[in-house]
């Protein structure tokens, strides 16, 4: 469902509505007979705070140099400017899968105006019932398209989360649910809290809350299955104040989406200090640095973790898990203690798990910035609860697993890749705290990019052999920016790579956020240079860790670095803003002998007769002369020289193109095809005709959707359908071998 520019008023009310009892008390007053002596001053106005956009997505507009805080020098005394603390004591009802807590929730407000209510984010509501903007949109975007998040939940799945009671200094405050995207009134995820005393410019507020989250079957993100517990987006959690300046809000505006369908999250850097009590025989795994040893009693284990400058807490509680511990220490980094923990089923995937995590340490810390965290732990859920893997918060995230991982198989670059895509979360998601509601490329889709460049650097691709081929000796594979190409919808992309998550025509729509957004900056890296890439994203670290940038701010570190405007505003322009596609084409190559031309001509200061049987045999008599001359000559040279003509026809966006031309004596020329032009045709006279012609011979351009008419002979040949259809088979054998081994 599109929200509407009255679900949006109506939701400026509802944020209103703590005024009205100011408001009358000032009419009261001003009603009064005023004293003789002075004059009667009008009580001040509130205006209420307006809730960001529903259909916000990508800003134009790169941010203020000093939003949030500015750039991070590191001489602060946090790493982030902590906006929001949670002390949270939580206890789990293994049997039940509930979630019993008590938070105190320590807020600044950043602003420059009082704040009369907070919002929270509510998001296990999302799972309650088919009434949730979660369930509504699903119902719509999965219907011509798959999707994660496909699970019909039954009786006794179903997850909430109640507030159970909110106090501001022992004051019970009242909640209200409300709608900023203008979702249907059956949704709950997020809850108008109005304060009792209103929170000054710069001011801050503490609430208690008590709550009951209870947890869904695993269904998308988090829930339960058998003995296993994924705790995520388990608690209230407050909304983000933007001010003026960043992301492109122009005013003091809350950023409080709906809990939707394809989205996922966006909150301010704080402090989590938490304590976890669960039966004595589960395996815990959290958020953070565990504070001293467990304490036991009466069957049940306290956990105590403490864990700054993140955005979110997450937990794993699970009956019968292993545990597999590393290290990992780099320059600028702090050592770095690892956990895996995983079931019975999946020991084979523990230790690829563990290997891909150090991996990922070195590679994001010497490409983007130092990983700041004492911890990371990754979680293989276990069978039949595949729904909750592949999932990511800070220094915690969850994988895959696997029965059997065997060096250079499918399953082997299936965990690894998802393993370093999670992993990559901590950074795109994590440290740069993107906002995955409205530009979900800069999270997903950057990396994915940066995961394929690791893999690009580690020579791995998608292995596509199985023990027939092995046996036969082919052994096709394929890259990993190959088959994001395909699978991008480049032919004709239906939304904006900057669109937010919900307004899409689908989920596949949506899926193409990864794909499409690793396939545009990968064509962008090629014409800026690998080095000059890696610069420019290491300055977009540097610049926007600890903060929240948008995709303006990134297209103007890409140009700040590269001084490449043009080439960096044109991928901006037409995939991230705008839905362009690329085909460019070989049309047509036409050649002919350059003969002496038939007819009359005139020779000293007489005409020739004409004759034109005396002229083709003087043609053919130097046709037979150069061949007694040249006997292994190449079919398209001769005695006369060549005229030929290439045509190449653009049905798409413009992009800088390279044409190779071949000659029939094998040699080769290259031209330059960069200009706005719909078709060009470009015309060859020599000693030997054009053979063939191909545009992007070195194969960089890998948005253009059509990459089989990129090419074209004078003569057919067999060889590239050949190729392609057997690259094909391999590739279904291996999604039926994947198939089988999941």
């Amino acid at each position: 469902m599109k929200p509407t520019v009255t679900g949006w008023l109506g939701a400026l009310a509802l944020c209103g509505a703590t005024a009205m009892p100011a408001l009358v008390h000032a009419q009261a007053q001003a009603a009064m007979p005023a004293p003789a002596t002075s004059v009667a001053t009008p009580a001040p106005v509130f205006t209420p705070i307006p809730f960001a956009p529903a259909n916000a997505s990508a800003p134009q507009v790169p941010s203020a140099p000093d939003a949030w805080g500015g750039p991070r020098t590191g001489n602060e005394p946090t790493l982030s400017d902590r906006v929001v603390d949670y002390r949270i004591d939580a206890a789990l009802d293994a049997g039940k899968h509930a979630v019993s807590g008590k938070e105190q929730l320590t807020w600044r407000n950043r602003s420059d105006r009082e704040v009369r209510s907070i919002y929270v984010h509510l998001y296990l509501n999302a799972f309650q019932n088919e009434g949730s903007t979660f369930f509504t949109e699903r119902e719509i975007l999965t219907a011509h398209s798959g999707s994660r998040g496909a699970a019909k939940l039954e009786k006794g799945q179903w997850g909430w989360i109640d507030l159970k009671q909110v106090t501001q200094n022992g004051a019970a405050l009242k909640w209200t649910f409300v709608h900023p995207d203008g979702g249907p009134k059956t949704d709950q995820t997020v809850a108008r809290i109005d304060l009792a005393q209103p929170v000054p410019a710069g001011g801050s507020l503490t609430l208690d809350i008590d709550f009951l989250s209870q947890l869904p079957r695993v269904v998308e993100r988090t829930g339960w299955w058998g003995d296993f517990n994924l705790v995520a987006q388990w608690f209230p959690k407050i909304g983000v104040l933007e001010l003026p300046g960043e992301r492109g809000a122009t005013q003091v505006r809350w950023n409080v989406h709906e809990f939707h369908f394809n989205s996922e999250f966006y909150a301010d850097f704080g402090r989590f200090d938490v304590t976890l009590t669960v039966p004595s025989d589960y395996t815990v795994g959290a958020v953070g640095e565990q504070q001293g040893a467990p304490v036991t009693a009466n069957g049940k284990t306290t956990y105590h973790y403490l864990q700054g400058d993140v955005h979110d807490f997450a937990w794993v509680a699970a009956k019968g898990y292993k545990v597999l511990d590393g290290s990992w220490q780099g320059p600028g980094s702090p050592k770095v203690a690892l956990r895996v923990l995983y079931p019975p089923e999946y020991a084979a995937s523990a230790q690829p798990v563990l290997k891909a995590s150090t991996d990922s340490l070195t590679y994001f810390s010497d490409t983007l910035g130092a990983y700041p965290y004492r911890t990371l732990t990754a979680v293989v859920p276990p069978y039949n609860a595949s729904e909750a893997g592949g999932m990511e918060y800070p220094t915690f995230f969850t994988a895959e697993g696997y029965k059997d991982v065997t060096p250079g198989t499918v399953t082997q670059y299936a965990i690894d890749f998802v393993t370093i895509h999670e992993f990559g979360h901590g950074y795109f998601y994590g440290l740069l705290a993107s906002n995955e509601f409205e530009e979900p490329m800069l999270d997903e889709g950057l990396n994915e990019y940066w995961d394929q460049r690791m893999l690009r650097e580690r020579g791995q691709g998608l292995d596509l052999t199985n023990s027939l081929l092995r046996r036969t000796g082919f052994a096709p594979s394929i890259s990993g920016f190959a088959l994001e190409r395909m699978s991008a919808d480049l032919k004709q992309p239906y939304d904006p790579l900057g669109e937010n998550a919900w307004d899409r025509l689908s989920s596949g729509s949506y899926g193409t956020v990864y794909s499409r957004t690793a396939t545009a900056m990968h064509d962008l890296e090629e014409r800026l240079g690998k080095d000059v890439t890696e610069r420019a994203f290491r300055e977009y670290y540097k610049r926007w860790h600890f903060r929240h940038p948008s995709a303006a701010d990134l297209r103007a570190t890409l140009i700040d670095v590269s001084g490449d405007a043009k080439n960096v505003n044109e991928v901006f322009d037409q995939y991230v803003y705008g839905t362009a596609h690329i085909d460019d084409r070989v049309a047509n190559i036409d050649s002919e002998e350059v003969l002496p031309p038939a007819g009359s001509t005139v020779a000293n200061g007489k005409h020739t007769d004409g004759d034109s049987t005396a002229q083709d045999k003087r043609i053919d008599k130097q046709r037979e002369d150069w061949k007694k001359a040249h006997p292994n000559a190449r079919p398209g040279t001769g005695p006369f020289p060549w005229h030929s003509t290439v045509s190449v026809v653009r049905e798409g966006a413009p992009v800088p193109q390279t044409l190779r031309v071949t000659f029939a004596d094998g040699s080769h020329q290259e031209l330059r095809w960069n200009d706005d032009r719909r078709w060009a045709r470009f015309e060859f006279t020599g000693p030997s005709k054009v053979v063939s012609a191909e545009l992007d011979p070195q194969r960089r351009i890998y948005l253009d959707a059509n990459k089989l008419n990129d090419s074209r002979t004078v003569e057919s040949n067999g060889a590239a359908s050949r190729r392609w259809s057997a690259d094909f088979a391999a590739l279904v054998q291996a999604f039926y071998s994947l198939l089988v081994s999941l």
